[in-house]
């Protein structure tokens, strides 16, 4: 009974877990997903190749079917799934996936669309010529082999790889808990490194990137920005590179403006490509562009992207390289096995291992082919001894009843080996001829000649050298071509170079909704007080202009949004429109979210430590930080102030560390103090209480107060005051504020309060896009608790919606003067002050 019981083993599960998956793991390592550094290539490449020689389809030989070469490799070598293998051999063929393809692909063999090839019943294949290039030699006892999966067929270990292919078409593939991905070259710049290394052993990988190996070369070209990421990958194994496409822009006759993109990143699928550029375009993430068009044909790739008139091409271009993948980055980990095991080379390590290859293949076909000429100078010897003693050789012969009895005859009279006697046995009549025993002389002198020439190289490592130095030189005056991506220097920022662009004064505007344009200072005539004002801007329902800057096209523009954060940006990188456009999608030119709008927008030449940014918020509070700490801006934003809940940001201001700051709130009440009473703070910080407000009441307005000027007040109906500044005490932070003006339902709310000098003009712009420009000299001065003087006549539910100073400019001397007793009102109180609480 117990020897029928079932034997039983008994294990530890975590214990064969651990070994099994360990098992797998280094299989998966090891013959499947990581490539040789010695030919590059992964055992399943390794093995089509291998059997596409093995069927003689080299480069000069006919097409045969996929399917055939499919079931030869599945069959004897490749254990796995018919489309495993179809799929890495289609690869082979495809000129967007290999820098120089290996297989030369006859039929349809898929796209840059993302279209999968044909089955493989229907194409065709062969070895492509440099494909043969990487199997030359390998019956010369070049390299090793292994048993296949059952043991009925041999398979090579490596490829003789008579160039570097690791380098020259890249690998990429996922293994278990590592993963490889090194990016193709160009084939006579790697050639030329590993001539380097042969030559100088010693030489730095600065040296290889600046004279011989200058970066990477993608089959679909396009270009990589900056060298920073190529240094770090060679000189550490890994490293990320910045891809862009290769775009121009063109100017057409009728004004419009074109982008044709030629070139684009490695793998990217250009369909995609084509749908996302048009996806954004419907979701007016990117305005501008009026067509798309794929134009591409067998001569090259050719997107079209055609743009309106008022369209800044560059801005447009760089928010398709922001927004798609007309730019991406491509992560190097040059990981490959060597003698077996998975390591992370630098460049110079993946030369070598390549150099050293190359060695021990020359060195083993020379020995091959010095037992080969030995094997043939011993049979030409004993032919000549034959020849010498032909009368008795025949004499001999023709005595012997047998073959056997012959050789052994010969052997022993002449002292020849078994192989001499037989080659004697086996020489035909006609060799007995003059004619043919001069021609065995000169065989033999010729073969003794290259035995001395094979026993000289094996004896010199520098004669092996050179006939490597040899063969590379001419596979590169065979096969190398042009570099098709091209390294640029700089980082990827927008096109514009600012030395190119002149320094002058414009008005950045920006809508409630977002739409941001500059334009000339100049654009805007100077108006009297009361005149109807010019449309400064075409804006859609439900839209109006809220901020408007003077600045200059070479100053940084800090945008602060209503979530506490901050964006950059160059003057001259906000687009320029004409005077009645409604601008660009802000989203177009900073990285915006969806539920974030701009609330602040102020002007930086330099970020001098000894400035600082004044903050104030919808509820009161405020802080103080170091203009230093916004130095470097992301270009996805940074936070620039913690805000607390149900809080916004209203409004940021440069100083000097030594100014009075004032705060207004919506119900007319302002409070002056030194900013000293705010301490500075670092970036992040909350703040402190700058005002208290009552209930329903809210910041309007943040501004600096200097000595002798005016505070303007600004209404939502129009009406506005001047008020000497002296008419404001100082105060300590966090009171309830003074009356700034009295307000009724004839004049509204308060709009802005504005420190004004008489030597600027100010343009107010209402909610429906109507803006006047005036000089501020020409707005009586008032108390602190009057209603003010109309400013702009408005119509029916019209209201001012912002208020901006910009530089003083003359009116003209023809202009008609529009003024009248209704324009100037003038209404005075005399009520008493409201005391701080």
């Amino acid at each position: 009974m117990d020897q029928q019981r079932p034997k039983v083993e008994e294990i530890n599960i975590s214990q064969e877990m651990r070994t099994s998956f360990l098992d797998y793991a280094m299989s998966v390592i090891v013959s499947r997903a990581l490539p040789d550094v010695r030919d590059g290539l992964k055992p399943v490449h390794r093995r089509i190749l291998y059997a596409m020689h093995d069927l003689g389809m080299h480069a000069d030989k006919a097409y045969k079917k996929s399917a055939r070469i499919v079931g030869e490799v599945i069959g004897k070598y490749h254990p796995h799934g018919d489309s495993a293998v179809y799929e890495a051999m289609v690869r082979m063929a495809q000129d967007f996936n290999f820098r120089n393809m290996l297989v030369d692909g006859h039929g349809n063999f898929g796209s840059v669309d993302g279209d999968s090839a044909a089955a493989m019943r229907y194409t065709e294949a062969r070895m492509s010529k440099i494909s043969m290039e990487l199997l030359r030699d390998i019956n010369k006892n070049t390299i090793d082999y292994n048993d296949n999966y059952d043991g009925t067929e041999k398979e090579p270990v490596v490829l003789p790889a008579k160039f570097p292919n690791l380098l020259v078409n890249g690998a990429s593939g996922i293994a278990v808990g590592m993963a490889t991905n090194i990016p193709p070259h160009q084939l006579g710049e790697v050639i030329d490194a590993v001539l380097a290394v042969s030559e100088n052993p010693d030489i730095s990988i600065e040296d290889l990137m600046t004279y011989y190996l200058h970066g990477p070369d993608f089959p679909t070209g396009g270009m990589i920005l900056g060298r920073s990421g190529i240094r770090q990958a060679y000189e550490t194994g890994k490293g990320s590179l910045t891809i862009r496409s290769k775009a121009d822009i063109v100017e057409k006759s009728n004004g419009k403006t074109t982008i044709i993109v030629t070139e684009i990143p490695f793998q990217v699928n250009k369909a995609r490509l084509i749908e996302k550029i048009a996806e954004l375009v419907r979701d007016k993430k990117i305005e501008g562009i009026t067509d798309l068009r794929d134009e591409s044909d067998r001569e090259g790739l050719r997107i079209v992207i055609e743009l309106r008139r008022d369209a800044n091409a560059n801005v447009v271009l760089n928010n398709l390289y922001k927004q798609t993948s007309l730019q991406t980055s491509f992560g190097i980990n040059m990981l490959a096995l060597v003698n077996g095991r998975p390591q992370v080379l630098n460049i110079k390590q993946t030369l070598e291992y390549y150099l050293e290859h190359q060695k021990e293949i020359i060195t083993r076909r020379t020995k091959y082919d010095l037992e080969k000429a030995e094997a043939r100078a011993h049979i030409l010897e004993g032919l000549r001894i034959a020849l010498d003693h032909l009368d008795e050789v025949i004499e001999l012969i023709r005595q012997s009843q047998t073959t056997d009895e012959a050789r052994d005859g010969l052997m022993s009279r002449f002292g020849l080996s078994e192989k001499q006697a037989q080659a004697i046995l086996d020489m035909r009549l006609q060799r007995l001829t003059g004619l043919e025993r001069e021609k065995i002389d000169n065989d033999y002198k010729e073969v003794k000649e290259l035995i001395a020439e094979l026993k000289a190289i094996l004896a010199d490592e520098q004669k092996v050298l050179d006939i490597i130095k040899e063969e590379l030189l001419e596979i590169k005056e065979r096969y190398n071509d042009t570099r098709r991506t091209e390294i640029t220097v700089g980082g990827t920022d927008f096109i514009e170079d600012e030395d190119l662009i002149p320094e002058e004064t414009v008005i950045i505007s920006l809508t409630h909704r977002g739409y941001i344009k500059r334009l000339p200072a100049a654009t805007y005539r100077a108006q009297r007080r009361g005149g109807r004002g010019i449309q400064g801007m075409g804006t859609n329902d439900e839209d109006f202009v809220e901020h408007l800057l003077s600045t200059s096209t070479h100053d940084t523009l800090l945008f602060f949004t209503n979530k506490g954060k901050v964006y950059r940006a160059k003057g001259y990188e906000i687009p320029e429109f004409s005077r009645t456009a409604k601008g660009i999608p802000i989203v177009n030119v900073l990285q915006v979210e969806k539920d974030e709008w701009v609330n602040a927008v102020i002007s930086v030449k330099e970020f001098d430590a000894d400035w600082f940014l004044f903050f104030t918020t919808k509820n009161g509070l405020s802080k103080r930080t170091s203009l230093e700490n916004f130095a470097n801006i992301r270009r996805g934003g940074l936070r620039a102030i913690n805000l607390r809940e149900d809080d916004e940001l209203i409004s940021v201001r440069l100083t000097d560390g030594d100014k009075d700051m004032m705060i207004a709130t919506k119900n007319g009440l302002l409070i002056r103090f030194h900013e000293s009473d705010v301490r500075s703070m670092g970036r992040t910080a909350s703040g402190v209480k700058g005002i208290t407000l009552k209930e329903g009441d809210e910041v309007v307005s943040m501004e600096i107060i200097n000595k002798n000027v005016d505070l303007l007040t600004v209404t939502s109906k129009g009406y506005g005051k001047r008020t000497p500044e002296d008419e404001y005490r100082l105060q300590n932070r966090g009171g309830k504020g003074i009356i700034t003006c009295k307000l009724s339902d004839k004049n509204g709310h308060v709009v802005a309060v504005k420190p004004v000098t008489g030597e600027e003009d100010l343009i107010l712009m209402t909610a429906s896009g109507v803006l006047i420009r005036m000089s501020s000299d020409s707005i009586s001065k008032t108390g602190r608790n009057t209603q003010g003087v109309k400013l702009i006549r408005l119509g029916e539910q019209e209201e001012v919606a912002t208020v901006a100073r910009v530089e003083k400019e003359e009116p003209e001397e023809d202009e008609e003067i529009q003024e009248s007793e209704e324009n100037i009102e003038t209404e005075s109180a005399n009520e008493d002050e409201t005391t701080e609480e």
